[in-house]
């Protein structure tokens, strides 16, 4: 060795320092640190759900009594506890990671209940953590339960004074219900929250059907369920995501345009899920400023401890819809969830998971705590039961005890020799020189006597639930269904089945048939016609719907909740949507905001709703006939009407001062009943109508006198069935109505006066519907200020043409008939 050089030290002595590449070290050293990042800190756990600051913080409310029913503490004082015990990565991460767990927007079903300022959807921050309280709710002191029955494992903590769950015991998949968000070192994860009776149902038929997949499950599990509400779209690829573990979820605020006096007004109760309210506010207002978003008139913030609403005002000529879709566009009203189910599966193995891999990976989980928590109550169940069996064995000979007790010379002396005399172990010896002379008593002595044996009943069913994996699993879904019972709630989020933009609801809506009602105010909505009760005729009939001063009924529609509807508007154009895109309302409900469902504008008005059922094609229907109220009539091909825009097309030029009145599918063979509201009619060939073009005015269908206007048009079909009769059906404003056989109307040329229909006095007033009969049963009717009355058609008389009718409905004063539909 050279002089002056040092002496190389052994690798096992403190100082040794071993020669490394520099950049194995680096490359060594980052490895550990993402891993202990992405283990210790960042993701969550399959099993319960939680991150690790999460489970030490509910740990320790539990090790500090924090329940539901018990006071509240400082959150200082559980931050603080969790740092010292288990967690020593500052007070601001553990305090954040609390006030996450007691936030009702952030988490579906909150584990910490919070007392004090926890911070708000505007993105407000909680108050400081020396003026809040907590404690756990009901959801949160349920992951813990069983926890001290040796049900999961325990670990040193930091500083190995104290112990510590790897996982908790978590009786439901905490992971599905509130999700979770988290960035790690090369990996994030991203999980919404779900519902949780959904969640149950799902599980319990995974435990019964154990190849279960993804797709299967979504019997159950409709998608995400956010805190925040909301309307998410596209089920088929909402499935795709959860099966793969990763994908995008569209999500939208809900809205719905309301009118306010003579204008509109947007309003916004639920916004997508991680968006703060103040910034969304403040997006839209920087549209209106930069003039990208015209027609808003102002916006409001009107949230209250009710409920989130944000208000915004229109300007007079603005279209609802249109502007509502921009801020679809343009603003975080609509986003995109990220799914990335990422979790760490058996302990320390970060994986991308599918929905069926998160709830099968639960169900083991269980199974193991179950198992577990069986085998400590068997543990305990044979302990009581061996000291129960000699104190019976003892109570039996009791005054050989007593004497063998008195004969001893002290405490051990006595237990040496009950264990001899009497065949007992050391355990049973001592519970018998325990027992107080109470227990001599008959009453006492017949207690324990059927403690043991509820004791060996309890041993038997144990020991059979850890024999039977069968057991097991009933014991599993037996738990789930309970709480189900005791948390489960209503979904929050709705779901659309088409992708944004096709906004329907096909697949869940039954086809059945419906009422449409429209006010001349604008408001509408969807009745099951069964609600309406059968009544006799001359009944004043019941309230069908509560209107606004100076609204009446304008237009009521027998449709299937399936079938498209055609609007028709004063301004010529016609507009699209289906049955069932109408809410479905209450019997006296007032109904929504047509410009909610149609891009009209406030001076617009419907003027005809005709249903457009597809099993029109089938019967030959090849035409559209229009007519108007001034006796204009028009016939156009359907082919015309078939790619209806959201915004309308245009259906007829209207001559100034005409309205459209009635349109009808005809298959060019067919003939054409015209009723005027003096009590005129003309029927003629449709063929004396030639085909027009979609924008054509039409031609002369009859000639009216002074006052006098259309009200009804019917098309007699030339291929009914030549059993169905065929009864024409007026209806007068006062309530009388009479049936007629078509056969009195002779065909006529189009063009000409008519003939008489019906005769018209002071009595019965105008005519103000005409129907054409078939296979209908039941007449419905409904009046300017909402009574509706439905009757039997036959109840109604068939007389010849030039009479009054009968009174079918008996009207307040000021009242009269606004609609009717036959059934």
């Amino acid at each position: 060795m050279a002089k002056g050089s040092k002496k190389q030290k052994p690798p096992n002595e403190k100082g040794y320092i071993q020669p490394r590449d520099i950049v194995d070290e680096m490359r060594d050293s980052y490895i550990d640190y993402a891993m202990s990042v992405i283990v210790s800190r960042a993701l969550p756990d399959v099993r319960d759900g939680l991150k690790p600051v999460h489970r030490r913080i509910l740990y320790t409310m539990h090790e500090m009594g924090l329940t539901p029913g018990g006071k509240y503490r400082k959150s200082a004082t559980v931050v603080g506890n969790t740092m010292s015990r288990y967690h020593p990565h500052g007070d601001s991460s553990i305090y954040d990671a609390l006030v996450r767990m007691a936030q009702s927007f952030s988490l579906r079903y909150p584990l910490i209940d919070g007392q004090g300022n926890f911070g708000s959807i505007d993105g407000d921050s909680a108050a400081a953590y020396r003026y809040t309280e907590a404690r756990l709710s009901k959801i949160g002191q349920a992951m813990l339960r069983d926890i001290s029955k040796g049900t999961v494992d325990f670990i040193e903590n930091y500083d190995t004074t104290k112990k510590e769950p790897v996982v908790l015991p978590s009786p439901l998949p905490q992971l599905l219900l509130n999700g979770c968000l988290g960035i790690a070192v090369g990996m994030a994860t991203s999980i919404p929250s779900h519902n949780l009776s959904e969640v149950i149902e799902a599980t319990v038929y995974l435990v019964n059907n154990p190849k279960t997949t993804t797709e299967g499950l979504f019997k159950f599990i409709k998608g995400p369920d956010f805190p925040t509400g909301g309307i998410i779209y596209d089920k088929k690829s909402i499935v795709a995501a959860y099966s793969q573990g990763r994908g995008p979820i569209v999500i939208r605020g809900k809205a719905e345009v309301v009118e306010k006096g003579k204008l509109f007004q947007i309003l916004i109760s639920e916004i997508p899920f991680g968006i703060k309210k103040s910034t969304l506010v403040q997006q839209f207002a920087n549209l209106v400023s930069e003039r990208k978003l015209k027609g808003i008139k102002d916006i409001r913030d009107e949230s209250d401890k009710e409920g989130l609403r944000i208000a915004i005002d229109l300007q007079k000529n603005a279209h609802p819809q249109q502007i509502l879709n921009r801020l679809y566009k343009w603003t975080s009203l609509q986003t995109t969830f990220r799914l990335n189910m990422v979790a760490l599966a058996e302990g320390i193995q970060p994986r991308v998971l599918s929905l069926a891999e998160v709830l099968n990976y639960f169900i083991l989980h269980r199974k193991e705590v179950i198992t577990r928590r069986t085998r400590f109550d068997l543990e305990k169940a044979k302990e009581r039961a061996h000291i129960l069996k000699g104190l019976h064995k003892a109570l039996g000979k009791i005054d050989l005890v007593i004497k063998i007790i008195k004969s001893s010379k002290d405490r051990g002396v006595a237990q040496k020799n009950l264990m001899q005399k009497m065949k007992l172990s050391e355990i049973q010896a001592n519970a018998i020189l325990e027992t107080k002379l109470s227990a001599l008593a008959r009453l006492e002595r017949q207690k324990i006597g059927k403690e043991l044996k509820e004791m060996l009943a309890r041993i038997k069913e144990l020991t059979a639930i850890l024999k039977s994996p069968k057991k097991i699993k009933e014991v599993v879904k037996k738990e789930l269904n309970s709480l189900k019972q005791e948390f489960g709630d209503q979904r929050k989020t709705k779901i659309y089945v088409q992708k944004v933009g096709e906004i329907i609801e096909e697949d869940l809506i039954p086809q059945e048939p419906t009422v449409i009602t429209l006010t001349q105010g604008g408001y509408i909505k969807r009745i099951n016609p069964a609600i309406y009760r059968l009544q006799r005729r001359g009944g004043k009939g019941i309230l069908g719907m509560k209107i606004g001063k100076n609204d009446i009924v304008e237009h009521l529609v027998f449709a299937n909740t399936k079938d498209p509807l055609l609007f028709f508007t004063d301004s010529g154009k016609v507009f699209r949507i289906l049955s069932y895109e109408i809410p479905e309302g209450k019997r006296v409900a007032r109904g929504r905001s047509i410009c909610n469902f149609l891009e009209i504008s406030s001076q617009e008005r419907v003027l005809s709703i005709i249903p457009f059922p597809k099993e029109n094609k089938p019967l030959g229907a090849r035409y559209l006939i229009m007519v108007t109220k001034k006796g204009i009539i028009k016939r156009t091909s359907l082919e015309d009407f078939e790619n209806i825009r959201r915004s309308g097309l245009i259906a007829i030029k209207l001559k100034k001062g005409d309205l459209l009145q009635s349109v009808a599918t005809s298959t060019g063979q067919d003939s054409v009943l015209l009723t005027t509201r003096r009590g005129q009619s003309i029927h003629f060939k449709e063929q004396d109508i030639r085909v027009m073009g979609r924008t054509a005015a039409g031609v002369k269908g009859i000639g009216l006198k002074k006052g006098d206007e259309v009200i009804g048009m019917d098309v007699i079909k030339s291929r009914v069935k030549p059993q169905v009769s065929k009864v024409v059906l007026v209806v007068s404003e006062n309530g009388f109505s009479k049936r007629t056989d078509l056969k009195e109307y002779r065909i006529q040329k189009r063009g000409g006066i008519g003939i008489k229909t019906a005769k018209i006095t002071k009595r019965t007033g105008e005519l103000i519907a005409s129907k054409l009969l078939g296979e209908q049963e039941d007449l419905l009717l409904i009046s300017q200020k909402g009574q509706v009355l439905r009757t039997k058609l036959v109840s109604v008389s068939k007389i010849s043409r030039v009479t009054q009718g009968v009174r079918v409905m008996r009207l307040k004063q000021g009242d009269s008939i606004a609609s009717v539909v036959c059934i």
